[in-house]
């Protein structure tokens, strides 16, 4: 009888320090691509899972006082990404590469003649044309400029400015999955 009463004391004591430590927040986001490739719409979708893990430490744990305040943790962030497509889609055409510039990121969806540059909302930013030698022509309500893509995997773009007489070069950082 004196082991049943400790071993349940001991399991209830488990249960109560390993009570909850942990907020996790998740959330999925969808983007939704459709390209008409002349024939018929076909619909890419693509499904962001994003995972935030925080630890939940105590400021006095020590202490007697009934009602503590927590302190800040550091928050562990994973994703995940999906992209299915409708059947008889070419892979080729709809396929979406992310890049990250100024802490924004950009994707870049390819279609028959080059990119389609779009945020995140999937609004249109510009279109990336092939010239001849393999660099691009990127085109933006702003400004038409020169890129290429880099040994690296990320997009360079060099813009000639009007006012300084000189070129500015921006580097969109491909995201690596």
């Amino acid at each position: 009888m004196k082991t049943v009463v400790i071993t349940t004391m001991m399991l209830a004591l488990g249960l109560t320090l390993n009570a909850q430590n942990t907020n996790v927040t998740k959330a999925t986001k969808t983007t939704v691509v459709t390209v008409n490739d002349g024939s018929q719409p076909k619909k890419l979708v693509k499904t962001e899972n994003t995972q935030a893990v925080n630890e939940i430490e105590l400021k006095d744990a020590d202490s007697k006082k009934l009602n503590k305040d927590s302190q800040e943790t550091p928050v562990q962030v994973s994703t995940s990404t999906t992209v299915a497509a409708d059947s008889g889609f070419n892979p080729r055409i709809g396929q979406i590469t992310n890049y990250q510039m100024g802490g924004k990121t950009y994707l870049f969806i390819s279609d028959k003649a080059g990119y389609n540059v779009k945020s995140p909302e999937n609004k249109d930013l510009g279109k990336l044309r092939r010239t001849s030698n393999n660099n691009y022509i990127y085109k933006t309500p702003k400004a038409t400029s020169i890129g290429h893509i880099d040994a690296n995997g990320n997009f360079v773009v060099e813009t000639y400015d009007d006012k300084t007489d000189g070129v500015t070069v921006e580097t969109y950082t491909v995201v690596r999955q």
